[in-house]
Protein backbone atom coordinates (compact mmCIF):
# COMPACT_ATOMS: atom_id res chain seq x y z
CA UNK A 1 0.00 0.00 0.00
CA UNK A 2 0.95 3.38 -0.84
CA UNK A 3 -0.68 6.76 0.16
CA UNK A 4 -1.44 9.65 -2.53
CA UNK A 5 -0.46 13.09 -1.79
CA UNK A 6 -3.13 15.33 -2.03
CA UNK A 7 -1.78 18.73 -1.81
CA UNK A 8 -0.34 20.65 -5.11
CA UNK A 9 2.56 21.90 -2.78
CA UNK A 10 4.49 19.16 -3.28
CA UNK A 11 7.44 21.15 -4.27
CA UNK A 12 9.69 21.36 -0.60
CA UNK A 13 8.89 17.62 -0.45
CA UNK A 14 10.38 17.10 -3.40
CA UNK A 15 13.62 18.60 -2.69
CA UNK A 16 13.94 17.36 0.47
CA UNK A 17 13.20 13.67 -0.68
CA UNK A 18 15.85 14.52 -3.60
CA UNK A 19 18.22 15.92 -1.41
CA UNK A 20 18.42 12.67 0.95
CA UNK A 21 18.57 10.46 -2.40
CA UNK A 22 21.57 12.59 -3.69
CA UNK A 23 23.31 12.42 0.07
CA UNK A 24 22.41 8.34 0.98
CA UNK A 25 26.29 7.49 1.06
CA UNK A 26 26.84 10.71 3.44
CA UNK A 27 23.66 9.71 5.57
CA UNK A 28 24.45 5.98 6.00
CA UNK A 29 28.02 6.75 7.14
CA UNK A 30 26.70 9.21 9.52
CA UNK A 31 23.73 6.82 11.00
CA UNK A 32 26.40 4.31 11.35
CA UNK A 33 29.17 6.53 13.13
CA UNK A 34 26.14 8.00 15.46
CA UNK A 35 25.41 4.23 16.31
CA UNK A 36 28.79 3.25 17.63
CA UNK A 37 28.30 6.45 20.09
CA UNK A 38 25.25 5.86 20.89
CA UNK A 39 23.35 2.26 21.04
CA UNK A 40 20.20 2.14 20.02
CA UNK A 41 17.04 0.86 22.36
CA UNK A 42 15.85 -2.78 21.21
CA UNK A 43 12.68 -1.56 19.28
CA UNK A 44 10.67 1.59 18.70
CA UNK A 45 8.00 3.10 16.35
CA UNK A 46 7.54 6.63 14.96
CA UNK A 47 4.73 8.22 13.37
CA UNK A 48 4.81 10.57 10.27
CA UNK A 49 3.13 13.29 9.21
CA UNK A 50 3.45 14.16 5.64
CA UNK A 51 1.86 18.06 4.57
CA UNK A 52 3.77 18.18 1.37
CA UNK A 53 6.04 20.91 2.32
CA UNK A 54 6.99 18.95 5.26
CA UNK A 55 7.65 15.70 6.57
CA UNK A 56 8.30 15.42 10.53
CA UNK A 57 8.12 12.68 13.13
CA UNK A 58 5.28 13.55 15.60
CA UNK A 59 5.82 10.73 18.35
CA UNK A 60 8.16 8.20 18.94
CA UNK A 61 7.34 5.30 20.94
CA UNK A 62 9.79 2.99 22.48
CA UNK A 63 7.52 -0.05 23.62
CA UNK A 64 5.57 -0.31 19.77
CA UNK A 65 2.05 -2.65 19.77
CA UNK A 66 1.87 -2.89 16.54
CA UNK A 67 3.98 -5.65 15.04
CA UNK A 68 0.74 -7.32 13.89
CA UNK A 69 0.43 -4.59 11.64
CA UNK A 70 3.49 -5.06 9.74
CA UNK A 71 3.07 -7.05 5.78
CA UNK A 72 4.34 -10.63 6.70
CA UNK A 73 6.97 -10.74 4.07
CA UNK A 74 8.81 -8.09 6.09
CA UNK A 75 9.16 -10.43 9.03
CA UNK A 76 12.89 -11.79 7.77
CA UNK A 77 13.61 -8.24 7.94
CA UNK A 78 12.71 -8.44 11.84
CA UNK A 79 14.32 -11.42 12.40
CA UNK A 80 17.86 -10.14 10.96
CA UNK A 81 17.19 -7.57 13.22
CA UNK A 82 16.37 -9.19 16.25
CA UNK A 83 19.40 -11.35 16.10
CA UNK A 84 21.57 -8.17 15.69
CA UNK A 85 19.68 -6.85 18.79
CA UNK A 86 20.12 -9.58 20.78
CA UNK A 87 24.18 -10.26 19.37
CA UNK A 88 24.60 -6.58 21.60
CA UNK A 89 22.39 -7.26 24.21
CA UNK A 90 23.01 -10.36 25.40
CA UNK A 91 25.03 -12.21 22.84
CA UNK A 92 25.17 -15.81 24.78
CA UNK A 93 21.47 -15.89 25.74
CA UNK A 94 19.00 -18.37 24.40
CA UNK A 95 16.21 -17.42 26.69
CA UNK A 96 14.10 -14.15 26.59
CA UNK A 97 11.34 -12.99 28.69
CA UNK A 98 8.54 -10.64 27.42
CA UNK A 99 6.40 -8.35 29.73
CA UNK A 100 3.59 -6.94 27.77
CA UNK A 101 1.19 -4.75 28.91
CA UNK A 102 -1.87 -5.86 31.80
CA UNK A 103 -4.60 -5.51 29.50
CA UNK A 104 -6.38 -8.98 27.79
CA UNK A 105 -9.43 -7.74 26.17
CA UNK A 106 -7.45 -5.87 23.55
CA UNK A 107 -6.76 -8.76 20.99
CA UNK A 108 -4.73 -6.81 18.48
CA UNK A 109 -1.89 -6.14 20.98
CA UNK A 110 -2.26 -9.50 22.09
CA UNK A 111 -1.78 -10.64 18.25
CA UNK A 112 1.31 -8.15 18.57
CA UNK A 113 2.83 -10.18 21.54
CA UNK A 114 2.16 -12.77 19.58
CA UNK A 115 4.53 -11.96 16.37
CA UNK A 116 6.99 -10.61 18.84
CA UNK A 117 7.35 -13.99 20.14
CA UNK A 118 7.32 -15.39 17.01
CA UNK A 119 10.15 -12.83 15.90
CA UNK A 120 12.38 -13.74 18.85
CA UNK A 121 11.70 -17.68 18.13
CA UNK A 122 12.92 -17.50 14.54
CA UNK A 123 15.68 -15.44 15.98
CA UNK A 124 16.85 -18.91 17.77
CA UNK A 125 15.42 -18.12 21.16
CA UNK A 126 13.69 -19.92 23.74
CA UNK A 127 10.87 -17.52 24.56
CA UNK A 128 7.73 -17.44 27.10
CA UNK A 129 5.65 -14.55 28.31
CA UNK A 130 5.63 -13.07 31.77
CA UNK A 131 2.65 -11.54 33.21
CA UNK A 132 2.23 -8.38 35.40
CA UNK A 133 -1.38 -9.21 35.82
CA UNK A 134 -1.74 -8.23 39.78
CA UNK A 135 -4.10 -11.20 40.19
CA UNK A 136 -2.45 -13.18 37.88
CA UNK A 137 -1.31 -16.87 39.74
CA UNK A 138 -1.62 -19.83 37.47
CA UNK A 139 -0.84 -19.81 33.89
CA UNK A 140 -3.37 -18.72 31.07
CA UNK A 141 -3.98 -18.63 27.87
CA UNK A 142 -5.49 -16.09 25.91
CA UNK A 143 -6.96 -15.62 21.97
CA UNK A 144 -5.21 -13.39 20.18
CA UNK A 145 -7.76 -11.38 17.12
CA UNK A 146 -5.70 -13.63 14.56
CA UNK A 147 -7.11 -16.92 16.70
CA UNK A 148 -3.70 -17.65 17.77
CA UNK A 149 -3.25 -19.18 21.70
CA UNK A 150 -1.11 -17.06 23.81
CA UNK A 151 0.35 -18.53 27.22
CA UNK A 152 0.44 -15.81 30.11
CA UNK A 153 2.54 -16.90 33.43
CA UNK A 154 2.86 -15.08 36.05
CA UNK A 155 6.11 -13.31 36.59
CA UNK A 156 8.26 -14.57 39.74
CA UNK A 157 11.48 -13.32 41.61
CA UNK A 158 14.65 -14.98 43.01
CA UNK A 159 17.03 -12.75 44.13
CA UNK A 160 17.75 -10.59 41.59
CA UNK A 161 16.53 -11.93 38.50
CA UNK A 162 13.23 -12.52 37.47
CA UNK A 163 11.67 -15.56 35.46
CA UNK A 164 8.40 -17.85 35.00
CA UNK A 165 7.86 -20.99 36.46
CA UNK A 166 11.02 -23.77 35.26
CA UNK A 167 12.13 -20.60 33.20
CA UNK A 168 14.94 -18.37 33.99
CA UNK A 169 15.69 -15.75 31.23
CA UNK A 170 19.17 -14.14 30.17
CA UNK A 171 16.91 -10.80 29.24
CA UNK A 172 13.70 -9.21 29.80
CA UNK A 173 11.80 -7.81 26.72
CA UNK A 174 9.52 -5.20 28.36
CA UNK A 175 6.97 -4.22 26.09
CA UNK A 176 4.87 -2.68 28.90
CA UNK A 177 5.11 1.20 28.70
CA UNK A 178 4.63 1.36 32.53
CA UNK A 179 2.69 4.30 32.55
CA UNK A 180 1.16 2.89 35.50
CA UNK A 181 5.06 3.25 37.46
CA UNK A 182 7.68 0.56 37.63
CA UNK A 183 7.01 -2.48 39.58
CA UNK A 184 8.94 -2.87 42.03
CA UNK A 185 9.28 -6.88 40.80
CA UNK A 186 11.36 -5.39 37.77
CA UNK A 187 13.77 -3.50 40.15
CA UNK A 188 17.25 -4.16 40.68
CA UNK A 189 17.97 -6.87 38.37
CA UNK A 190 20.90 -8.08 37.14
CA UNK A 191 19.40 -9.33 33.97
CA UNK A 192 19.14 -7.09 31.19
CA UNK A 193 15.77 -4.99 30.60
CA UNK A 194 15.24 -4.08 27.42
CA UNK A 195 14.40 -1.01 26.36
CA UNK A 196 15.59 0.31 30.33
CA UNK A 197 13.06 1.02 32.89
CA UNK A 198 13.97 4.60 32.67
CA UNK A 199 12.40 4.80 29.09
CA UNK A 200 9.13 4.38 30.42
CA UNK A 201 6.36 6.49 30.92
CA UNK A 202 7.02 6.87 34.84
CA UNK A 203 10.25 8.91 33.85
CA UNK A 204 10.09 9.68 29.99
CA UNK A 205 9.08 13.00 28.84
CA UNK A 206 8.12 13.69 25.14
CA UNK A 207 9.41 17.06 25.44
CA UNK A 208 12.85 15.96 26.55
CA UNK A 209 12.77 13.62 23.69
CA UNK A 210 12.18 16.80 21.23
CA UNK A 211 14.81 18.42 22.92
CA UNK A 212 17.17 16.02 21.69
CA UNK A 213 15.43 15.52 18.27
CA UNK A 214 16.07 19.66 17.94
CA UNK A 215 19.81 18.55 18.04
CA UNK A 216 19.57 15.80 16.27
CA UNK A 217 17.41 17.86 13.07
CA UNK A 218 20.16 20.30 13.37
CA UNK A 219 23.08 18.42 12.43
CA UNK A 220 20.91 16.73 10.42
CA UNK A 221 20.38 19.36 8.38
CA UNK A 222 24.09 20.31 8.17
CA UNK A 223 24.82 17.26 6.62
CA UNK A 224 22.49 17.64 3.74
CA UNK A 225 22.21 21.74 3.28
CA UNK A 226 18.57 21.54 4.46
CA UNK A 227 16.55 23.80 6.70
CA UNK A 228 15.92 21.63 9.77
CA UNK A 229 12.14 22.84 10.26
CA UNK A 230 11.55 21.10 7.26
CA UNK A 231 12.27 17.53 9.62
CA UNK A 232 11.54 19.29 12.54
CA UNK A 233 8.02 20.69 14.62
CA UNK A 234 8.16 23.63 16.62
CA UNK A 235 6.92 22.58 20.35
CA UNK A 236 7.28 24.10 23.64
CA UNK A 237 5.79 22.60 26.99
CA UNK A 238 3.40 23.46 30.28
CA UNK A 239 4.62 22.02 33.61
CA UNK A 240 1.55 22.72 35.92
CA UNK A 241 -1.64 22.29 34.35
CA UNK A 242 -4.70 20.45 36.02
CA UNK A 243 -7.72 20.28 33.05
CA UNK A 244 -10.28 19.20 35.57
CA UNK A 245 -9.58 22.38 38.37
CA UNK A 246 -9.09 24.41 34.79
CA UNK A 247 -5.69 25.43 36.21
CA UNK A 248 -2.53 26.38 34.10
CA UNK A 249 -4.75 28.03 31.62
CA UNK A 250 -2.58 31.29 30.59
CA UNK A 251 0.19 28.79 30.46
CA UNK A 252 -1.26 27.08 27.71
CA UNK A 253 -3.01 29.62 26.28
CA UNK A 254 1.01 31.38 26.33
CA UNK A 255 2.56 28.18 24.88
CA UNK A 256 0.25 28.13 21.96
CA UNK A 257 0.70 31.45 21.07
CA UNK A 258 4.29 30.92 20.96
CA UNK A 259 4.09 27.79 18.83
CA UNK A 260 1.67 29.76 16.27
CA UNK A 261 3.49 32.34 15.90
CA UNK A 262 6.84 30.66 15.50
CA UNK A 263 4.92 28.44 12.98
CA UNK A 264 3.45 31.79 10.84
CA UNK A 265 7.31 33.08 10.16
CA UNK A 266 8.03 29.69 8.68
CA UNK A 267 4.78 29.82 6.62
CA UNK A 268 5.59 33.34 5.40
CA UNK A 269 8.86 32.37 4.68
CA UNK A 270 8.19 29.42 2.45
CA UNK A 271 4.69 30.90 0.92
CA UNK A 272 2.61 28.09 3.00
CA UNK A 273 -0.80 29.44 3.19
CA UNK A 274 -2.69 26.64 5.34
CA UNK A 275 -3.60 27.63 8.85
CA UNK A 276 -1.06 26.68 11.61
CA UNK A 277 -2.54 24.68 14.54
CA UNK A 278 -1.16 22.76 17.34
CA UNK A 279 -1.63 19.59 19.19
CA UNK A 280 -1.56 19.67 22.66
CA UNK A 281 -1.09 16.49 24.41
CA UNK A 282 0.24 15.17 27.57
CA UNK A 283 3.74 14.96 28.06
CA UNK A 284 3.98 11.07 28.75
CA UNK A 285 1.68 8.47 27.50
CA UNK A 286 0.85 7.22 24.29
CA UNK A 287 -2.31 4.85 22.74
CA UNK A 288 -3.77 8.46 21.11
CA UNK A 289 -4.92 9.30 24.75
CA UNK A 290 -4.77 13.12 26.23
CA UNK A 291 -4.86 14.78 22.70
CA UNK A 292 -6.11 17.67 21.39
CA UNK A 293 -6.03 20.05 17.88
CA UNK A 294 -6.02 23.95 18.88
CA UNK A 295 -6.16 26.73 16.31
CA UNK A 296 -5.66 29.81 18.55
CA UNK A 297 -4.93 30.71 22.20
CA UNK A 298 -8.92 31.25 23.23
CA UNK A 299 -9.06 27.52 22.37
CA UNK A 300 -7.63 26.41 25.56
CA UNK A 301 -9.21 29.02 27.25
CA UNK A 302 -12.55 28.12 26.53
CA UNK A 303 -12.55 24.29 27.00
CA UNK A 304 -15.79 22.43 27.42
CA UNK A 305 -16.41 19.75 30.44
CA UNK A 306 -16.24 16.97 28.21
CA UNK A 307 -13.01 18.08 26.55
CA UNK A 308 -11.36 18.75 30.09
CA UNK A 309 -12.67 15.50 31.48
CA UNK A 310 -10.64 13.69 28.27
CA UNK A 311 -7.57 15.88 28.95
CA UNK A 312 -7.88 15.54 32.74
CA UNK A 313 -6.35 11.65 32.62
CA UNK A 314 -4.52 9.27 29.83
CA UNK A 315 -3.87 5.22 30.24
CA UNK A 316 -4.35 3.64 33.68
CA UNK A 317 -5.94 6.96 35.03
CA UNK A 318 -2.94 8.76 35.24
CA UNK A 319 -3.62 12.39 35.58
CA UNK A 320 -2.35 14.43 33.39
CA UNK A 321 -0.48 17.58 34.96
CA UNK A 322 2.41 17.74 32.34
CA UNK A 323 1.30 18.96 28.63
CA UNK A 324 3.76 19.62 25.43
CA UNK A 325 2.91 22.00 22.89
CA UNK A 326 3.28 21.08 19.54
CA UNK A 327 2.88 22.60 16.05
CA UNK A 328 0.45 20.72 14.38
CA UNK A 329 1.74 19.18 10.95
CA UNK A 330 -1.21 18.59 8.57
CA UNK A 331 -1.15 15.22 6.79
CA UNK A 332 -2.33 15.35 3.01
CA UNK A 333 -1.71 11.43 2.13
CA UNK A 334 -4.80 9.65 1.44
CA UNK A 335 -5.55 5.49 1.16
CA UNK A 336 -8.74 4.47 -0.23
CA UNK A 337 -9.74 8.26 0.40
CA UNK A 338 -9.32 7.98 4.07
CA UNK A 339 -6.90 10.91 6.04
CA UNK A 340 -3.51 8.60 6.69
CA UNK A 341 -0.19 8.93 7.89
CA UNK A 342 3.41 7.05 7.99
CA UNK A 343 4.16 4.93 11.27
CA UNK A 344 7.84 3.75 10.92
CA UNK A 345 9.06 0.77 13.12
CA UNK A 346 12.76 -0.25 13.62
CA UNK A 347 14.29 -2.82 15.67
CA UNK A 348 18.00 -2.45 16.66
CA UNK A 349 19.49 0.29 14.14
CA UNK A 350 17.50 -0.71 11.17
CA UNK A 351 13.90 -0.27 9.74
CA UNK A 352 11.68 -3.51 9.86
CA UNK A 353 8.51 -1.79 7.64
CA UNK A 354 5.75 0.16 8.43
CA UNK A 355 2.14 0.85 7.61
CA UNK A 356 -0.18 3.85 7.20
CA UNK A 357 -2.48 4.60 9.91
CA UNK A 358 -5.64 5.32 8.26
CA UNK A 359 -9.02 7.13 9.53
CA UNK A 360 -11.85 8.19 7.47
CA UNK A 361 -13.97 9.89 10.23
CA UNK A 362 -10.54 12.27 10.87
CA UNK A 363 -9.36 15.56 9.29
CA UNK A 364 -5.95 16.07 7.83
CA UNK A 365 -4.99 17.99 11.44
CA UNK A 366 -6.73 15.38 13.46
CA UNK A 367 -5.08 12.89 15.69
CA UNK A 368 -5.31 9.81 13.90
CA UNK A 369 -4.85 7.65 16.61
CA UNK A 370 -8.22 7.18 17.77
CA UNK A 371 -11.49 4.41 17.41
CA UNK A 372 -11.90 4.07 13.85
CA UNK A 373 -8.59 3.96 12.59
CA UNK A 374 -7.18 1.18 10.54
CA UNK A 375 -3.87 0.23 8.95
CA UNK A 376 -2.41 -0.45 5.98
CA UNK A 377 0.86 -2.35 5.74
CA UNK A 378 3.70 -0.59 3.46
CA UNK A 379 3.99 -3.11 0.46
CA UNK A 380 7.76 -1.72 -0.02
CA UNK A 381 10.35 -2.03 2.62
CA UNK A 382 12.23 1.28 3.54
CA UNK A 383 15.60 0.51 2.16
CA UNK A 384 15.88 0.26 -1.47
CA UNK A 385 15.58 3.66 -2.87
CA UNK A 386 15.60 3.64 -6.55
CA UNK A 387 17.65 6.32 -8.80
CA UNK A 388 15.77 5.42 -11.69
CA UNK A 389 12.51 6.40 -10.84
CA UNK A 390 11.07 10.09 -9.36
CA UNK A 391 11.47 10.96 -6.30
CA UNK A 392 8.32 11.26 -5.03
CA UNK A 393 7.71 7.00 -5.97
CA UNK A 394 7.01 5.06 -3.37
CA UNK A 395 10.40 3.26 -2.74
CA UNK A 396 11.71 6.57 -2.48
CA UNK A 397 9.60 8.38 -0.41
CA UNK A 398 9.60 5.25 2.09
CA UNK A 399 13.47 5.08 2.19
CA UNK A 400 12.97 8.70 3.05
CA UNK A 401 10.37 7.95 5.42
CA UNK A 402 12.95 5.73 6.75
CA UNK A 403 15.69 8.24 6.61
CA UNK A 404 13.23 10.55 9.26
CA UNK A 405 12.06 7.75 11.91
CA UNK A 406 15.60 7.14 12.19
CA UNK A 407 16.61 10.50 13.14
CA UNK A 408 13.69 10.03 15.98
CA UNK A 409 15.03 6.50 16.86
CA UNK A 410 18.65 8.18 17.43
CA UNK A 411 17.07 10.93 19.77
CA UNK A 412 16.05 8.76 21.78
CA UNK A 413 18.99 6.52 22.00
CA UNK A 414 20.65 9.76 23.15
CA UNK A 415 17.36 10.69 25.29
CA UNK A 416 17.24 6.70 26.86
CA UNK A 417 21.52 7.63 27.61
CA UNK A 418 20.39 10.46 29.43
CA UNK A 419 17.49 8.79 31.28
CA UNK A 420 19.82 6.03 32.48
CA UNK A 421 22.47 8.59 33.60
CA UNK A 422 20.35 10.99 35.49
CA UNK A 423 18.96 7.47 37.33
CA UNK A 424 21.96 6.26 38.24
CA UNK A 425 23.11 10.02 39.68
CA UNK A 426 20.00 9.91 41.82
CA UNK A 427 20.50 6.44 42.85
CA UNK A 428 24.45 7.40 44.17
CA UNK A 429 22.67 10.97 45.94
CA UNK A 430 19.95 8.58 47.92
CA UNK A 431 22.99 5.93 48.53
CA UNK A 432 25.05 9.10 49.99
CA UNK A 433 21.90 10.92 51.95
Amino acid sequence: MFAQLTTTLKAPLQDLERRVLEKRTEIEHWFRTEWLQHPVTFYASVDLRNSGFKLAPVDTNLFPGGFNNLAPSFRPLCVQAAMSAVQRICPDTRRFLIVPENHTRNLNYLQNVWVLKRILEDAGLQVRIGSLIPDLKEPMTVETSAGEKLLLEPVQRRGNRVGVEGFDPCAILNNNDLSGGIPAILRGLEQAVVPPLAAGWTTRRKSHHFHVYDRVAEDFGRLIGIDPWLVNPVFSQCGKVNFAEKEGEECLAANVEFVLNEVRERYAHYGITDEPFCIVKADAGTYGMGIMTVKSPEDVRNLNRKTRNKMAVIKEGQPVNEVIIQEGVHTYESVNGGVAEPVVYMMDQFVVGGFYRVHTGRGIDENLNSPGSYYAPFENNCHGPDGTRDCDEAPNRLYTCGVIARLANLAAAIEVEELVERDAALEVQAANA
